[in-house]
């Protein structure tokens, strides 16, 4: 039984700091098209965490916006705009 527990805290840890990694990727991106995949990507490793932690209704609602909606709206953003942030 512990070890189930400390394979999850480890899963847990690690999809966290993968969320931690894709942020900071996001933020320093000049490509605004690949920052928006970060995004995304940091979005789907808190949704994991959050399955982790046993609360699917967040996981399903995180998904649906972090990843979906979320990204969407950036791109339609970025395709008004220029796709590469200036200095």
């Amino acid at each position: 039984m512990i070890e189930a527990t400390l394979i999850a805290e480890i899963l847990l840890a690690f999809s966290l700091t993968l969320a931690l990694i894709f942020a900071y990727l996001a933020i320093r991106e000049r490509d605004l098209i690949k920052a928006i995949v970060f995004s995304a990507l940091q979005s789907v490793a808190f949704a994991y965490a959050y399955y982790l932690l046993f609360a699917p209704d967040i996981v399903l609602a995180y998904i649906a916006v972090g990843v979906g909606i979320y990204s969407i709206l950036l791109i339609y953003g970025v395709s008004k705009t220029e796709r590469y942030e200036e200095v």
